[in-house]
């Protein structure tokens, strides 16, 4: 219950038990926490006790930690029967290949899986941009677009209005 209280802390709860207290009645203090303390936990066990009698012996395995969300998924997909194919699954994601991808590709760079799998295929990804954009090379993103003359309007949309 305790576990995760340091010394600093402890210190601290000693230094303010003393002063609002005092040295008096602080053992009083400490013996009826310690007491209410047991006697919760006496009567948390009876119950999970008595809950146990109820359900009967299919249930003698039943631990109510179960009841909790996190637990109960922890349990069923952390175990080691992967019947469900979890474990194949995220080990397919490999998101630095992916955003190593999406970022070469932005940059108008070819990567090693996309020239593998386009040397396959006979298509680079180079003559895609160059078919796309109708220029040679990559395409330079942080160019400006040349303006339009004065007499070209863009086309009219209705739905836009």
């Amino acid at each position: 219950m305790f576990n995760d209280i340091g010394v600093l802390e402890l210190a601290t709860l000693a230094i303010l038990g003393v002063l609002i207290f005092g040295p008096d009645k602080l053992p009083k203090v400490i013996q009826d926490t310690s007491r209410f303390i047991r006697k919760i936990r006496e009567f948390s066990e009876s119950a999970k006790e008595d809950i146990r009698t109820e359900l009967g012996p299919e249930f003698k395995d039943f631990e109510f930690e179960d009841l909790n969300p996190k637990t109960f998924v922890r349990k069923q997909l952390m175990d080691g029967n992967d019947e469900l194919g979890l474990k194949e699954i995220r080990e397919s994601f490999d998101l630095r290949k992916d955003l190593a991808e999406v970022t070469d590709a932005v940059n108008g760079r070819e990567s090693a899986a996309v020239e593998s799998a386009d040397s396959s295929g006979g298509v680079s990804s180079g003559s895609a941009i160059t078919a796309a954009n109708g220029s040679g090379g990559t395409p330079d993103l942080l160019k400006k677009r040349a303006q339009p003359a004065k007499d070209d309007h863009p086309p009219f949309d209705s739905d836009a209005t």
